[in-house]
C-alpha cells in the first residue's frame, strides 16, 4: 500500500519537472503527507496540464456518504479496469500525484519500523492516481487515490504492495492519453518498467500525521 510519503521540492522545481505554466496556488511542501489530507496533484484538461490540490481518499461520485474516502486511499492497478469504484476513472480521470519519497513501514520481530523509499537517480516523480468530483447537498469534493502494485525484488523485504511509480518518460502519457478503455490503462500500468529503488531506516516521529518536519526524514542512527 501507501499511505504516507513526502514533497519537499521547491514550486519552481515542480512547474519545470512536469511543464506546467500556471503557480500552484497555496503550494506548500510537506514531510508528512497523510490520507485526508490535500495533496498535489496534475491532470490534463483536454487542452493543457493543470495543478492543484485533490483530497485523499477517492469518494466516488456515486458515493452517498464522504466517508468512503478514508478507505479509499489506494487502489489495486491489477484490477481497477475491473471494480466499479474505478474503471471508469481508469479511462477518463487519471492523474499524477506528485511525490519525492514515500514511507513503509518494514514488520520486525517486535515492532514495525518505518522506512523512506526514493528512486535512486531522480528527485521528483508522480505516483499513478485516479480522481473523481463529488456532489451532495451542495458540498462538492474533488478527491484522489494511489495505485498500487505488487512489491518489486527491492520492495519485497519491506512490504507486499508498492505505490505504481511512473518512469519519467511515462509520466505525461498516463494523463495526456485520452480517452481510453479501462482495459488499456490497464495494460499501460503493466507495461511500466520498475526502477531502482533507494531507502533507510527513519524515527517512529514519523508515525504520527501530526508530525512533520525535518525529524520525520532524519536517518535512524
Amino acid at each position: 500500500m501507501c499511505g504516507r510519503y513526502t514533497l519537499l521540492a521547491d514550486e519552481l522545481e515542480i512547474l519545470q519537472e512536469f511543464g506546467i505554466d500556471q503557480p500552484i496556488e497555496d503550494y506548500q511542501p510537506s514531510y508528512n503527507i497523510a490520507p485526508g489530507q490535500n495533496v498535489l496533484a496534475i491532470i490534463h484538461d483536454g487542452k493543457q496540464k493543470r495543478a492543484g490540490y485533490l483530497r485523499w481518499g477517492l469518494v466516488p461520485s456515486w458515493a452517498k456518504d464522504e466517508k468512503i474516502g478514508y478507505k479509499m486511499i489506494n487502489a489495486r492497478s491489477e484490477s481497477a479496469h475491473e471494480k466499479p469504484s474505478f474503471k471508469q476513472l481508469m479511462a477518463r480521470k487519471r492523474c499524477l500525484i506528485v511525490a519525492d519519497s514515500f514511507y513503509e513501514w518494514q514488520q520486525g520481530e517486535n515492532e514495525k519500523q518505518p522506512k523512506r523509499i526514493q528512486p535512486g537517480n531522480r528527485a521528483l516523480f508522480a505516483f499513478a492516481g485516479l480522481w473523481d468530483k463529488w456532489e451532495n447537498d451542495g458540498k462538492k469534493l474533488f478527491t484522489c487515490t494511489i495505485l498500487t502494485k505488487e512489491a518489486n525484488d527491492f520492495m519485497q523485504d519491506i512490504h507486499h504492495r508498492m505505490p505504481v511509480i511512473l518512469p519519467k518518460d511515462k509520466a505525461n502519457a498516463w494523463i495526456t492519453a485520452g480517452d481510453q478503455t479501462p482495459a488499456e490503462a490497464h495494460h499501460f500500468l503493466e507495461s511500466l518498467e520498475t526502477e531502482d529503488l533507494q531507502a533507510y531506516n527513519v524515527a517512529s516521529y514519523v508515525n504520527s500525521a501530526k508530525n512533520n518536519d525535518e525529524g520525520c526524514i532524519a536517518p535512524l542512527i
